[in-house]
């Protein structure tokens, strides 16, 4: 073997690495979060998880991936350790997707069709698809298949350029010598372990010894601890990702350890003692691509039959392996940073954050509203620690979305990281406005002091109009609905009116004398700090009402289309107009 072959054999398998990384990356993209939703929603049951980790590792191609999704997932506290076993043992399962296509480098046909599915074939053809349409299109889901179809094509050129580099191997005394080596299976499971934790996909790893296996030199007793230990190298990923995590998230990291190891234990000490009492037929025999991924497949699903009646008792092992109380629970945390190599995952999280924060600020104003009637020192701190954990979620939330940024976004994606940019920030603002709102209370509880009871009613009805904006707001951004978001705008310019109206009259009443200057000022403040909330509202539901609008119609910016709202140009929006000021402004006009 030549200076010329190694170095061909080294720019194959960083092809073939490629090929995989980029074909994994477009179908995480593909997915766009859903199956992510799926592994937090339907696991009920751990056969059913099984199915699900299956599916999901089967279609994202990373085992690794899908068990880090259940570490964040542990960490954040929205699933339960019990949860993530059976798609732990499902994504062992899925991950040999891979392997069953590279086998198809054993056809040997004079069938066209069948040629075609050949590597050597059909993997300049996929490269050349997909250069078309990831190059020359611009977004959409084409495109990410064209990032598909060229990772796959990729990694198929890469496979197949692998086989022809490792074909003068064979001929070498010290190749030979070292796969004789493997016949230790302590030796063969190790070498599988540290390649695959190496490179970090037990799928690549897979496809190498599938290459190798053109040299003839891979036999069964040889194919097994390697695959063995391939399994047991991958859940290196999920161990570092559990580095700093919580005690739970720790111990679903080790429950993907335990399970690999102890399926490894117990099928080594069977395969071996049968071997050496019974002499099995097959244990010298060559093995090929489709003989080696059709062991790997085996093996898995052998090791998820044998153990899945015991994931119970998994639990509890893992528990004792990493000890501590159920009531030490870890900080719930959204902006798990393991997220981030999923980038749908970790825009869904930043969502709910951001959702959260929504809601914490709804609950602000409902208590500075509250303490305007009935003052309480309780629900002001309760107030005052939804605003600190506000302000926390605003800057982790930032720094968070600044981090996904450097990751390859689609375009939808990156328009999901303005728009939650953008609302974080109205969020944060409408919280602050009700932390003003409460100083009020403070200011008229501290001086002994009450608006009058014209000013308490009006005052009480233009709450109510802006608690019900709120409300409609969170409503429509937190189910993205088009028709809800439409609603925010006219109750908005109803509170525009009241406001307006409210002023002019208090001022009147200030001239009159019927009003104090301390009271006067206390209730000016009040009337804008809550017409900014309102145009907050205002703000985030623009923001859905663009991004949902029915397809193939066209929105002009936001300033030219409230313009067009406010001169008549929509009757719905009057319709709703006149309803909202029915609701709120005509019972305040006759005080």
């Amino acid at each position: 073997m030549t200076i010329t072959d190694i170095i061909t054999l080294v720019g194959a398998i960083a092809t073939f690495l490629f090929g995989m990384s980029t074909m994994t990356d477009g179908l995480e993209k593909l997915s766009s979060g859903r199956l992510e939703g799926i592994l937090e929603r339907l696991t009920s049951n751990v056969w059913k998880g099984v199915l699900l980790g299956a599916l999901v590792t089967g279609l994202i191609q990373s085992s690794a991936a899908t068990t880090v999704m259940c570490v964040g997932f542990v960490n954040a506290g929205i699933m339960r350790l019990e949860q993530t076993v059976g798609i732990i043992m499902g994504a062992n399962i899925g991950t040999t997707v891979t392997a069953q296509l590279l086998r198809l480098g054993d056809i040997s046909s004079d069938n066209v069709f069948l040629a075609l599915l050949k590597p050597s074939v059909l993997g300049p053809l996929l490269a050349a698809v997909g250069v078309v349409l990831y190059l020359f299109l611009k977004g959409g889901r084409r495109r990410i298949v064209g990032q598909i179809a060229l990772g796959l094509g990729i990694l198929f050129i890469g496979m197949n350029t692998m086989e022809r580099a490792v074909s003068g191997l064979q001929d070498l005394p010290e190749f030979r010598q070292l796969f004789s080596a493997f016949s230790n299976p302590l030796l063969g499971i190790l070498t599988g372990a540290a390649v695959t934790a190496l490179i970090q996909s037990s799928s690549a790893s897979m496809g190498i010894l599938q290459a190798v296996s053109s040299t003839g030199l891979v036999r069964f007793h040889t194919a097994i601890p390697l695959i063995m230990g391939q399994n047991i190298g991958t859940c290196i990923t999920a161990l570092l990702s559990s580095i700093g995590a919580s005690r739970n998230a720790k111990r679903t990291a080790m429950i993907h350890l335990l399970f690999n190891v102890i399926g490894t234990v117990f099928f080594l000490v069977v395969l071996y003692a049968g071997n050496a009492l019974f002499h099995f037929p097959f244990w010298d025999d060559v093995m090929d691509m489709g003989y080696i991924a059709n062991l790997h497949l085996a093996f898995n699903v052998a090791c998820t039959l044998l153990l899945l009646p015991f994931h119970k008792l998994l639990v509890k092992i893992v528990e004792r392996l990493v000890p501590g109380g159920d009531d030490e629970a870890p900080e719930v945390s959204f902006l798990d940073e393991r997220f981030l190599s999923s980038p749908s995952v970790a825009l869904e999280q930043a969502r709910s954050a951001v959702i959260n924060m929504g809601e914490r600020a709804q609950e602000d104003l409902k208590l500075a509203v509250e303490l305007l009637s009935d003052y309480d020192e309780k629900k002001l701190e309760r107030l005052m620690e939804n605003e600190a954990a506000i302000d926390k979620l605003e800057n982790t939330l930032d720094s968070y979305l600044v981090k996904l940024t450097d990751r390859a976004l689609t375009d939808p994606e990156s328009a999901l990281v303005s728009e939650l940019l953008h609302t974080l920030t109205n969020f944060e603002r409408i919280g602050d406005y009700a932390v003003n709102v409460s100083e009020i209370a403070s200011t008229l509880h501290q001086r002994g002091i009450g608006f009058s009871d014209t000013a308490r009613k009006e005052a009480d009805a233009l709450t109510r109009a802006v608690e019900d904006i709120l409300e409609t707001t969170l409503a429509c951004y937190r189910d993205r609905d088009h028709d809800l978001a439409r609603h925010v705008e006219p109750l908005e310019e109803v509170v525009d009116l009241m406001d307006d109206v409210l002023k002019n009259r208090h001022i009147e009443r200030l001239k009159a004398g019927t009003c104090t200057v301390e009271l006067g000022t206390q209730f000016l403040e009040l009337l804008i700090n809550l017409e900014r909330i309102s145009d907050h509202c205002s703000n985030v539901a623009m923001l859905i009402v663009r991004q949902t609008a029915p397809a193939g119609q066209h929105l002009p910016d936001t300033h030219t289309y409230l313009k067009y709202l406010h001169s008549g140009g929509d009757q719905d929006f009057d319709k709703l107009f006149a309803q909202y000021r029915d609701k709120y402004f005509a019972p305040i006009q006759t005080l």
